[in-house]
């Protein structure tokens, strides 16, 4: 069985999301109205609709470091995390968690790192190696 991810969620400025999303986080463009855009995420759906962002809480305990939750998120292989982290720092985007590597020589290794979109919703995009070590234990 093949499947791609759906997720809608609100953002309050199209323009802006358009930018963010098209153009500091690279993900094509898809179809739209005066309401909503649809985005590319990664491989998964992605859409964002005019209205209020949905409240978030510093409670999700990454490491010594409070994150939002709820929050998006996808998984890259490494590379492409590390791409996209440097991608980031160019545009300036203040980061919640700046990227750094997370249980580092044990199973599970991976980078990760948390940012906000312009209508605050946050995002956690996490790196591995492989992407067969996602649910190592």
């Amino acid at each position: 069985m093949r499947s791609l991810f759906h997720l809608a969620y609100h953002v309050t400025d199209l323009d802006a999301a358009r930018a963010f999303y098209g153009g500091v986080l690279g993900c094509r463009e898809g179809r739209s109205t005066a309401t909503w855009v649809d985005f590319d995420f990664f491989g998964h759906q992605l859409s964002l609709h005019l209205g209020t962002p949905f409240t978030t809480t510093d409670t999700g305990r990454v490491g010594d470091h409070w994150v939002p939750m709820p929050h998006l998120g996808v998984v890259l292989e490494l590379p492409d995390w590390q791409a996209l982290a440097r991608r980031l720092e160019a545009a300036g985007v203040e980061f919640v968690l700046p990227p750094q590597v997370r249980f580092a020589g044990q199973p599970g290794e991976q980078w990760t790192m948390f940012f906000r979109d312009p209508s605050g919703n946050p995002i956690e995009v996490k790196g591995f190696r492989s992407l067969d070590a996602v649910y190592a234990t």
